[in-house]
This record gives C-alpha cells, sequence and structure tokens, in this order.
C-alpha cells in the first residue's frame, strides 16, 4: 500500500529524472535521481550565479549538495557528515526552507526540523573557512511569512557565530505556486522573497 501523495511524487521523481529539469542560469538540463531535491525553483540557482565570488576561490563545499553535472572527476562526495575535512575559500549551503519535521520521505528536502542543518551550517562555518573566505547562505523568508522563524531569531545566529554581512542579494519567486490564488498559502508564497547572504568571519579583537 502506498498513499497517492508519494504515488505521485515518485512517477513526477521519474520523469525529472527521464526528461531532466532546466536551470536557466546553467544553460543547461539536470538529470535528479529520486529522493534529491529537484531544483525545479531556479531562482536559488540565479542567486548563486549573480553573486560575486571572494577573490582567491579554488575550493568550494556545497553542503547538502544533490544533483550534480557530470564533474564526479572534479568533486569528492564525502558522507555523511556536514562539513567535510578542511577549509575552504566559499561554503555554500541551501537548507530546506521550513523549520518543522516533515510529512513524507519526500517532503524532507522542504523540511528542516528544529532547523537542525541551519544551526549546523553557523556551528561550524568559521572553523571551515580559510581566511578572507565566505559562506553563502541562501534562505527562503517562508518560514518568516508562515511565522514558524522570525528575521531578529536569523540574525542573532549570524552573531553568535561570530559572524558578519558582506552583502545580500534577494529574488522573488517565479514557480507556479505563487500565482495560484487557490493555493491555501499563496499569500505566504506569493510573498516569498528568497536571499543569498555572504557572510564573513569576524575579525578578532586584540
Amino acid at each position: 500500500m502506498l498513499a497517492l501523495r508519494e504515488l505521485l511524487g515518485v512517477l513526477g521523481a521519474h520523469q525529472w529524472r527521464e526528461r531532466g529539469v532546466l536551470v536557466p542560469a546553467l544553460g543547461a538540463r539536470v538529470h535528479p535521481h529520486y529522493g534529491v531535491f529537484s531544483p525545479t525553483r531556479s531562482e536559488y540557482v540565479d542567486l548563486v550565479a549573480r553573486a560575486p565570488l571572494p577573490a582567491l576561490t579554488r575550493t568550494a563545499f556545497d553542503l547538502g549538495t544533490g544533483t550534480r553535472l557530470g564533474l564526479t572527476a572534479r568533486i569528492d562526495v564525502p558522507e555523511p557528515c556536514l562539513y567535510p575535512d578542511g577549509r575552504a575559500d566559499l561554503v555554500v549551503c541551501n537548507p530546506p526552507r521550513l523549520p518543522a519535521h516533515p510529512v513524507s520521505d519526500l517532503a524532507q528536502g522542504v523540511y528542516d526540523p528544529d532547523s537542525r542543518m541551519l544551526r549546523g551550517f553557523f556551528a561550524g562555518l568559521t572553523a571551515h573557512l580559510e581566511p578572507g573566505g565566505e559562506g553563502w547562505l541562501v534562505s527562503s523568508a517562508l518560514a518568516e511569512r508562515l511565522g514558524l522563524r522570525n528575521r531578529a531569531e536569523l540574525l542573532d545566529l549570524f552573531g553568535a557565530a561570530g559572524l558578519r554581512v558582506a552583502g545580500r542579494i534577494d529574488t522573488t519567486p517565479r514557480h507556479p505556486k505563487a500565482a495560484a490564488t487557490e493555493d491555501s498559502l499563496h499569500a505566504a508564497r506569493a510573498g516569498e522573497v528568497t536571499s543569498l547572504w555572504r557572510l564573513r568571519a569576524r575579525p578578532l579583537v586584540r
């Protein structure tokens, strides 16, 4: 026995795998495996494409990476910890949007119970950044619009982790659900803003 929602999710994932998902910022299609969060919302990728790289970027960590582009010869995928060993000039993290428990296996890419991944990103960032490096947090304000988190809480996490904001780029949603007025979450989705926060370690005060 399988719930209809789960079955529809499996069928949809199979179509994404076969046909691919067009990512305009890449000018290519990616073919996600079942269980990998599909990048159907390309505004996330657009933010990363628009952000200026740190001056000297030799090594980058993508925390919680999902779909890759056939670059296995250039990419090492360690498991299962959040951070690999060592330091990087750039650390990118796009955690699940909602700090709540998923209702199904397919929803795990959307829910981050108790903000565990988000907090883990902050807890380890300064220890894994090279001098002059940056951490890029791609964060949706949907949780704020639904009353599950507030902006002050996010900013407090920056400060507690010894980080300062070097810049921020915002974008608004273009996915079909943002325009679906019959959706019960329409008001929250339509006003959602997704931000790429460029974070740097605060200099030590002597």
